[in-house]
């Protein structure tokens, strides 16, 4: 079947935890409320923001469930991916039964498999689970890039409909957006300081970080850029621009928990081990940054919408 591709803003969603690290369900279902209600396009819970690397499998199920229940009328896209083909497949058929209505696939890491063993890898959970997928490129994480030519082959299967783009790569991300422009296929930002850019190059929205803690202010500048309005989307990017190198001064997602603790969206912001706690030198840093939008004017949510 065809299906219809993702536009917009969808939020990456942090997991919370308890002090013994088990899961803050009813924290984790008040967070995605409330990002649908800041006019975001969708959610994107277990991907790298969402600690998939350190959940269980069984946990990536009830996390997905626990928004899926949680949200009204903005569709889940559920990270499902791993470096071991039937694994991935196991997690996007766990995924589509627990009501996701796509699916986010990191590229295959640490193994490094070449283009031919990549397109097999995507293609066998992509003939196998009907939902619209993207595959995402994150080399800084997985050690290898989806080859240009792969993307652009990939884009010709009916359920993958999109590419997540955090290479850092305009060249590459361009060229992709070029290839695919016939397909029904979309090029979302992964890296929310490039989401500007991949719009005026054709790309369709982002997979966002700061938009746990800044939806409205990321769904405006998307908004802007998708409606042609170079001019105030710069406006926001700008604005945005110092919480996106402040979000990433540290690995994601210590930076953007410790500011969702600041913003009282958590009681704290815990990680799994072996990730840590910010240093002292980021939680200054995003204090003064959310400090300062906080004197702003955040756009409404009726504004932010497209």
């Amino acid at each position: 079947m065809t299906h219809e591709t993702f536009t917009g803003v969808f939020p990456a969603m942090t997991t919370p935890f308890h002090a013994d690290e088990s899961i803050d369900f009813e924290t984790l279902r008040d967070h995605a409320q409330w990002l649908e209600q800041r006019g975001v396009d969708g959610v994107v819970p277990m991907g790298t923001t969402g600690e998939s690397a350190t959940l269980s499998h069984d946990q990536h199920v009830e996390v997905i469930e626990a928004v899926t229940d949680a949200v009204d009328d903005v569709p889940v896209i559920a990270g499902s991916g791993s470096n071991n083909t039937r694994e991935a497949l196991d997690l996007s058929e766990r995924a589509a039964d627990a009501g996701a209505d796509g699916l986010l696939l990191i590229s295959p890491y640490y193994n490094k498999p070449e283009p031919a063993g990549m397109e097999h890898h995507f293609r066998q959970v992509a003939d196998a689970v009907d939902l619209p997928q993207i595959i995402y490129n994150v080399p800084s994480r997985t050690g290898r890039n989806i080859a240009v030519e792969s993307a652009v082959t990939l884009a010709e299967h009916e359920n993958i409909v999109g590419y997540k783009a955090a290479s850092g790569d305009m060249n590459r991300i361009t060229e992709v957006i070029e290839r695919t422009r016939e397909e029904n296929f979309e090029v979302l930002s992964g890296d929310d300081a490039m989401t500007l850019p991949i719009i005026a190059t054709g790309g369709s929205g982002c997979i966002s970080v700061s938009a746990n803690v800044e939806p409205a202010r990321t769904c405006a500048l998307v908004g802007a850029a998708l409606s042609g309005d170079y001019e105030r989307a710069r406006e926001y990017h700008h604005e945005l621009g110092e919480l996106f190198r402040v979000l990433f001064t540290e690995s994601n997602p210590i930076p953007i928990k410790e500011a969702m603790e600041i913003r009282g969206h958590y009681d704290s912001g815990r990680m799994r081990s072996p990730l840590s706690r910010a240093t002292d030198e980021t939680l200054d840093a995003l204090h003064a940054v959310l400090d300062e939008l906080d004197d702003g004017t955040a756009p409404e949510p009726a504004e932010a919408q497209r």
